[in-house]
């Protein structure tokens, strides 16, 4: 048996872990093997697919400027003659979750005789909904313009106000840590 104090300890290390697994972002990346990704030094935005993206323009605003942000953190400058052209598009669902769960307890019983037994009391459903994104990334040889690079990255959204801004970060960072990929001799 686990002492209490121990159990106590661990108890918001554990609620962390469950609640950051609620709101974690799922990515996955592929590339072109063939493609030397050593040689890309700078970037620029690939403005006609951008204006594509079926989004908000202030969400277009927080996703390039979380792409510029990730990209000089990984030691790119942005240039108007790139070597790397960047896209993204998205797309959104709506999820609804429903939880149902049944009552139980014991109780004195009515009917034939009288005495303890199973009573079924309480229980509920709740329903919840959420709005699941999806954000690819694009690079492109600006010089061939062929796709060399996508991530993609999957999680609830938000949709308001800072946390949105911070949830947007979020996305971009952890797609854009798949860049550039580890590659095999």
């Amino acid at each position: 048996m686990i002492p209490a104090m121990i159990r106590l300890r661990f108890l918001p290390l554990f609620l962390l872990v469950l609640l950051s697994s609620c709101t974690s972002v799922r990515v996955a990346s592929d590339y072109d093997s063939k493609a030397d990704f050593s040689q890309y030094k700078s970037y620029a935005f690939h403005k006609t697919a951008i204006d594509k993206a079926e989004i908000s323009d202030l969400d277009k605003k927080r996703i390039l400027r979380a792409l510029d942000e990730e990209m000089t953190k990984k030691g790119f400058s942005r240039s108007e003659n790139p070597d790397l052209l960047i896209a993204f598009f998205t797309k959104a669902s709506n999820q609804v979750h429903v939880n149902h769960w049944p009552g139980w307890g014991w109780g004195w019983g009515w009917g034939w005789g009288w005495g303890w037994g199973p009573g079924m009391w309480g229980g509920g459903t709740t329903v919840s909904t959420d709005t699941q994104g999806t954000l690819y990334v694009d690079l492109m040889d600006a010089k061939t313009k062929e796709l060399i690079w996508q991530g993609e990255g999957v999680g609830i959204l938000e949709h308001r106000g800072e946390k949105k801004d911070a949830r947007i970060r979020e996305f971009v960072a952890r797609v854009l840590a798949q860049y550039p990929p580890e590659q095999r001799k």
